[in-house]
């Protein structure tokens, strides 16, 4: 979604802009996920987009079902976001703003998907072993997806290591058909 992309870059430029002097980007990453998140509920989004709710009553039930306090940048953020009817935009804005602060660490988010948990020592290897494969420094999260069946896949970036054993019988399917 294009569209959706050139609308956020602005927020997530300037919400990177005002982390880069002072603030935790961190935690600006973490409440804006939490609004994210809330932002991808259908519901909250009907109920925005209803003429009859003033913005204001949606600014406070955001900032209530956030959770924590939203520092001041997330406040004015949201109060923009919700002011300009960009509220859509707001997962997007999230990716971004990971984006540039990836970008400006040196990190990369590393999605790992596996047949079966994955415990704190085996994740510590696993993420140690691909750091050394991607040459940079990873985030990861995990997901588990049974179809996999056994093996792990991979997705940094545009790039994607599947070692899974569903991919292993694909390729080997492949190559008895041919």
């Amino acid at each position: 979604m294009a569209e959706l992309a050139t609308i956020a870059r602005p927020y997530a430029e300037a919400l990177f802009e005002v982390a880069g002097r002072g603030d935790d980007a961190s935690q600006l990453a973490a409440q804006l996920d939490a609004l994210a998140a809330l932002a991808s509920d259908g519901e909250l989004r009907q109920f925005a987009d209803n003429p009859k709710v003033p913005g204001v009553q949606v600014f406070e039930l955001m900032k209530q079902a956030a959770g924590a306090p939203l520092a001041d940048p997330m406040k004015n953020l949201l109060a923009t976001v919700l002011d300009n009817g960009r509220l859509a935009a707001l997962p997007e804005i999230a990716a971004q703003f990971h984006a540039l602060v990836n970008q400006r660490t040196g990190v990369s988010d590393a999605l790992i998907e596996s047949a079966f948990p994955i415990d704190a020592d085996q994740l510590g290897d696993v993420v140690g072993a691909l750091e050394r494969r991607f040459k940079r420094k990873l985030n990861p999260s995990v997901r588990i997806e049974p179809a996999l069946i056994g093996g792990i896949r991979v997705v940094v970036g545009d790039e994607v290591l599947d070692t899974s054993v569903a991919a292993r019988l694909q390729q080997m399917k492949v190559a008895l058909a041919a």
